[in-house]
């Protein structure tokens, strides 16, 4: 995990160092090292309360870590202030929540980031904006408030905003959990389109079998450590470890016999 980014022919994303993340006398992260190439989709799985929110966040500074580094494409995230502000407007983070401004209609939500941070007219904004709400389903609820919207509709909005900042990464921090299972692969089909046009995503997941399908790359957690990474393949058919294995068994179906003691 400490190769050095010169060591890979691909540009380097994100680079997490040794990140550690306290909440009292709770540790949620311990010691967390990785690194998200340009194109990568990085799934992170585990149980609940393994950690996997907190490093999403982490990374998008939402939270600070108390030990460690983190950088994106080079540059380490400044705590606070302008830096912070600006360096946030290139990761684009969907929420489970939603979180559009209430009192906004859907097209107002997708174009204040673009008018206030990157500057575009209104004009460009707006066709900027009809443009993602073509792309992700919803251009016919332009005018519509969050409220009379669908959990799904406004999960499609949220991804639109966040597309219109034009991020360098995607973070994606259980997208579908609060949606109704007939809204989940709508969302689900849009990030999959996403990661077919080489956005890189990091992707926080209970949906085992889309990580399955579209990660580069699997980041399985427990307790606030990183307990193990691998392929898809690797991770679903021979995972490294037992914890791992009996996570798989409880989800999937997977018997633990497929765990192989690797060393």
């Amino acid at each position: 995990m400490d190769t050095p980014a010169s060591a890979d022919d691909r540009a380097l994303v994100v680079s997490v160092r040794h990140a550690t993340k306290r909440f009292g006398a709770v540790a949620a992260l311990t010691d967390i090292n990785l690194d998200v190439y340009r194109g990568e989709v990085v799934a992170i799985l585990g149980p609940s309360g393994s950690g996997k929110s907190t490093l999403c966040r982490c990374i998008n500074r939402l939270e600070h870590i108390d030990e460690g580094t983190i950088h994106i494409e080079g540059t380490e995230i400044p705590r606070e202030g302008k830096d912070l502000a600006l360096l946030r407007a290139d990761l684009g983070m969907v929420f489970q929540s939603f979180n559009l401004f209430p009192h906004m209609t859907v097209l107002e939500n997708v174009i204040l980031g673009p008018v206030r941070v990157r500057k575009q007219t209104p004009a460009q904004a707006t066709e900027l904006a009809l443009r993602l709400l073509a792309k992700t389903g919803i251009d016919g609820l332009a005018d519509k408030y969050p409220a009379n919207l669908s959990g799904g509709q406004q999960q499609r909005a949220a991804i639109a905003r966040a597309l219109a900042m034009g991020p360098r990464l995607m973070l994606f921090d259980e997208p579908t959990s609060a949606l109704d299972p007939e809204l989940v692969q709508g969302i689900l089909d849009i990030m999959k389109a996403l990661a077919a046009d080489g956005m890189t995503m990091i992707l926080v997941t209970h949906e085992v079998h889309f990580a399955r399908e579209v990660a580069d790359r699997i980041v399985f957690m427990v307790d606030g450590r990183i307990v193990e990474e691998g392929t898809p393949a690797q991770f679903f058919t021979q995972p490294k470890t037992e914890r791992a294995a009996r996570f798989l068994s409880q989800i999937m179906s997977y018997p633990v016999a497929s765990f192989e003691r690797h060393g």
